[in-house]
């Protein structure tokens, strides 16, 4: 039996867990960071966040192309961890599960992401690439501005 690939992201922020799990669960605030590039433009953000509640996410490429995911929250643990299943439009027979736990630490918290059961090496290489970038633009929104003296 051959076990599917998988990924796992680690991040701290200087955010207090509320706040980057509201990043995760509130379409508008969703629209401003999600995606691994600026250049896209999230035309659909939907968010049900409960068991057995829907979301969608689309962004367009500068070019037109549009990338849509899909899927379906499994546990919602309110401020700490979200589980949902997640799959492209175009490829919805490739079903794969995201965990996203965020814990306290200090005066930040640190954020782990678990992208499960992958359809094979280089779906798991290109969405560990897509969401580092993706983490990053999630950080450079929560850091706060610059105090000038």
């Amino acid at each position: 039996m051959s076990t599917k690939p998988s990924l796992t992201l680690k991040r701290r922020f200087n955010a207090p867990a509320a706040t980057v799990y509201a990043a995760w669960t509130n379409p508008e605030k969703l629209k401003a960071w999600f995606g691994p590039s600026d250049q896209l433009d999230a035309t659909i953000m939907e968010a049900d966040v409960r068991v057995g509640g829907r979301y969608r996410f689309v962004l367009r490429s500068p070019d037109g192309d549009e990338h849509d995911v899909s899927g379906t929250y499994q546990e919602v643990v309110p401020g700490r961890k979200l589980v949902f299943t997640w799959a492209w439009r175009d490829t919805p027979e490739r079903e794969s599960l995201v965990t996203v736990t965020i814990a306290g630490d200090g005066d930040g918290c640190l954020l782990t992401l678990l992208h499960e059961q992958f359809f094979d090496a280089a779906a798991r290489d290109r969405h560990n690439q897509g969401w580092g970038a993706t983490l990053d633009r999630l950080e450079a929104l929560l850091q706060p501005a610059a105090v000038s003296g």
